[in-house]
């Protein structure tokens, strides 16, 4: 491309659903403001995801090297084209412009965009505030299910206690998903009982809620979500809310702790923390998930295991500066090669803007995660 060759401020301006659909990729569901479902490369089950809100999408397996991206991106991903062919397939062979209309569709690009971010600011604040609405309306988890299935998970009370106060209770709280071609509208489909666990920002403040759905008659103690109308599989029992970029759910913060310890799920951050796997006095949070505590990182050719940080991401997890040791526990039931390095490249990216700060990961091994050794299986 030359400076005159406008067609990739073109291509951004088309909204990604429109590329989904001219691609013909099939099976994917509305989860809020993405469609989620298979990768149509490597295929999976919910592994897959393109946000329409900011036009990007990604496989979390990382197929290939257009694993996530841009409109263009999408297109190398599955037709298997180059970047210039992938251009001409979506907008057409490149043109002549004249200097004006080169400014009316660069004008029109930066007004799609700017479109698209204040959509996302709108829905990040929204998402936000119906987080803290749910918060607000849980009471203590103490003596309620949320013992009972901490228990089932080989966690029992007295081992825990006190219970933290980021955790709480909701007895009926319903589960939604978006209704089918009404955007903007949901519905329920399983209310139930459900842990709630506060996920904080760097200050301190509420930004997400993330949600563990119980039902004490299945094995694992979380609930079966099951879409009465067939739209959807079966849906995970776990959920987020809110915005939880850079959060962490703080299950045990002592005053002066230099020491902290994070694993991706509760059950695995409180694993470690009844089996005292840190000696001393030291804070275990959870990240939420992988992609919270590793941030984006530097990827193309031969970087996939790398494990670089970008640190361009202000957005990623950076442990507070009294901090001076990072445990990342690494769970097993994922590719532990690239799981590894995305770990590897959240402990970087701390360590680059916290100077001083040493870092390490334990991993339980190969298809286990820290809970699974505590409870034997």
């Amino acid at each position: 491309m030359t400076r005159d060759d406008t067609r990739l401020a073109e291509a951004h301006g088309i909204p990604m659903e429109q590329v989904v659909d001219r691609l013909g990729i099939a099976g994917l569901r509305r989860l809020g403001a993405e469609l989620v479902g298979p990768c149509p490369v490597c295929g999976g089950t919910d592994r897959f995801g393109v946000n329409v809100l900011t036009n990007v999408f990604q496989c979390r397996k990382e197929c290939g090297p257009h694993a996530k991206g841009d409109q263009v991106s999408l297109v190398q991903l599955v037709l298997g084209k180059s970047f210039p062919e992938a251009l001409e397939w979506l907008v057409g062979p490149r043109q002549e412009l004249s200097p004006e209309e080169r400014r009316a569709l660069d004008a029109r690009a930066a007004e799609n965009r700017r479109r698209r971010e204040e959509a996302a600011r709108r829905a990040r604040e929204q998402a936000i505030l119906q987080a803290r609405t749910v918060w607000a309306r849980a009471g203590a988890a103490e003596g309620t299910l949320v013992q009972d299935y901490l228990a089932r998970r080989g966690i029992p009370a007295p081992l825990l206690a006190p219970m933290p106060k980021c955790l709480r209770f909701v007895a009926d709280l319903p589960f939604t998903v978006p209704v089918k071609g009404e955007a903007g509208r949901w519905r329920t489909i399983h209310t139930g009982p459900a842990m709630i666990a506060a996920v904080q920002d760097d200050a301190g403040r509420l930004g997400a809620v993330h949600r563990t759905w119980i039902d004490l008659d299945q094995p694992s103690g979380k609930a079966r979500i099951v879409d009465p109308e067939g739209e959807h599989a079966d849906l995970p029992a776990k959920k987020v809310l809110g915005s939880k970029k850079g959060g962490a759910i703080r299950l045990r913060s002592p005053a002066g702790a230099t020491t902290m310890v994070m694993g991706e799920g509760i059950e695995t951050t409180l694993s470690a923390l009844v089996a005292e796997a840190v000696p001393g006095a030291a804070a275990f949070w959870a990240g939420v998930d992988l992609g919270n505590m590793a941030g984006r990182r530097r990827l193309g050719q031969g970087l996939r295991y790398a494990g670089l940080p970008d640190l361009a991401d202000d957005e990623a997890f950076v442990p507070p500066a009294q901090i001076r040791k990072l445990v990342f526990v690494q769970d097993g039931d994922s590719d532990p090669k690239l799981t590894r390095a995305k770990l590897e490249a959240g402990l970087r990216r701390a360590m680059a803007l916290r100077p001083g700060l040493t870092g390490a990961i334990v991993h339980a091994g190969e298809g286990r995660d820290l809970n699974d050794v505590l409870r034997g299986t």
